[in-house]
């Protein structure tokens, strides 16, 4: 071999060798792109401890969070709050008759405008005769200005609403036995979540409280429920769906015995007052209950909007369980408040309860000089 062809044989060998180092390398170079360890924490994870001070923001496994618990606002905020929607809700009631009553010349057309509009807003044909008469008669003698005729107004709707009435709720102590609440009223009223929010209302009252959920025939109403005493720490008492609804009521009010609880609020379901069937069944439940302690309380859940119809469901609810009070719901979204003269005119009860919206807080106690004002001032 030529020193010619020694140099180009020797030239090649060095290109393959070449070749084969790069090879190498790119070859590992891709191996560590796919292998490469994960970057080491710049930041050193807490060891827990048993001080639970030492790691913010974390829990311990096994460790239990104490569950925050809704709490009613201040009642003093909560009444102008209520006073404000319930002024903004009845569609100028109040403003419509102090129009008619400030005209300079009240005729006969006048005061039949205004009896339409009483009893358009659900007054009733008696209470609106009454009031219309010593309208008539007041200002035909006393006369006035146009703020004489609202003080007129004032004082007659309020005896309307009859401020002697007492409207607490009747869940005092007595001699060790629970004060038992029996929640009656027709689907659709606002009768379990008036349960939930009144147990609400109670526990902030510092009241121990239990719930039993004796509306069997839906389970959405024991669902219901048992969020309400979720949310407010108030244990429920239920039974499977279908079951006996007295014997749910009746191991509530037991369970609430053996506990030494202040209140055991019932919810029962709701019956249709053309059912005479389930309205025997309601009775019965009521009788039940009464084998252990008294029901202190039978609170009749309305809804506003029904109007005259809401006073046929009244009436046969208070002929089987007679009724001691009355929760007046939906009021914020109805023209028709004159629903509380009414429904308490045919029972003789008193409405205790408002609701005005579907907000934990708006169940308030029903004050018959803020319910007359917000109307005048609405």
């Amino acid at each position: 071999m030529g020193l010619t062809e020694y140099l180009v044989l020797a030239g090649v060998l060095a290109l393959v060798a070449v070749a084969l180092v790069v090879g190498l390398v790119r070859r590992g170079g891709g191996r560590a792109g796919l292998e490469q360890p994960p970057a080491r924490a710049t930041e050193q994870v807490p060891t827990p401890t048993d001080d639970a001070d030492a790691v913010p923001g974390v829990v311990l496994e096994g460790a239990s969070a104490t569950p925050v618990l809704d709490r009613p606002e201040a009642a003093g905020s909560r009444l102008v709050r209520l006073r404000a929607r319930l002024a903004g809700s009845q569609s100028g009631l109040g403003r419509g008759l102090l129009a008619l009553l400030s005209r300079d010349r009240l005729d006969e057309d006048a005061w039949e405008e205004l009896e339409d509009t009483l009893l358009t807003a659900d007054v009733g044909v008696g209470p609106t005769t009454e009031l219309v008469g010593r309208l008539r008669t007041r200002l035909r003698v006393e006369g006035g200005s146009a703020a004489d005729a609202r003080n007129v107004l004032r004082e007659e709707l309020l005896a309307l609403v009859d401020p002697g009435m007492d409207r607490s709720l009747n869940v005092g102590a007595s001699d060790g036995a629970p004060a038992v609440v029996l929640v009656v009223g027709v689907n659709g009223a606002g009768k379990t979540t008036s349960v939930g929010k009144i147990a609400r209302v109670l526990v902030a009252e510092e009241r121990s409280v239990l719930m039993g959920a004796a509306d069997t025939f839906r389970a959405a109403a024991t669902e219901q429920l048992a969020t309400w005493g979720e949310r407010v720490g108030v244990e429920v008492v239920s039974g499977p769906e279908g079951s006996d609804p007295a014997s749910v009521a009746f191991e509530a009010v037991r369970t609430g015995l053996e506990r030494g609880v202040d209140v055991v609020l019932v919810d029962t379901a709701g019956r249709l007052q053309n059912k005479a069937g389930l309205m025997d069944e309601l009775g019965k439940v009521k009788r039940v209950i009464e084998k252990q302690v008294p029901v202190r309380e039978v609170l009749l859940v309305l809804d506003a909007t029904t109007g005259q119809n809401g006073l046929v469901q009244a009436r046969v609810f208070s002929e089987v369980v007679n009724v001691t009070g009355i929760v007046l719901t939906k009021l914020d979204g109805s023209a028709k408040g004159g629903i509380v003269v009414a429904v308490q005119r045919e029972l003789g009860v008193p409405v205790k309860l408002i609701g005005l919206g579907e907000g934990p807080d708006d169940l308030a106690p029903f004050v018959p000089e803020e319910f007359v004002d917000a109307l005048l001032d609405g």
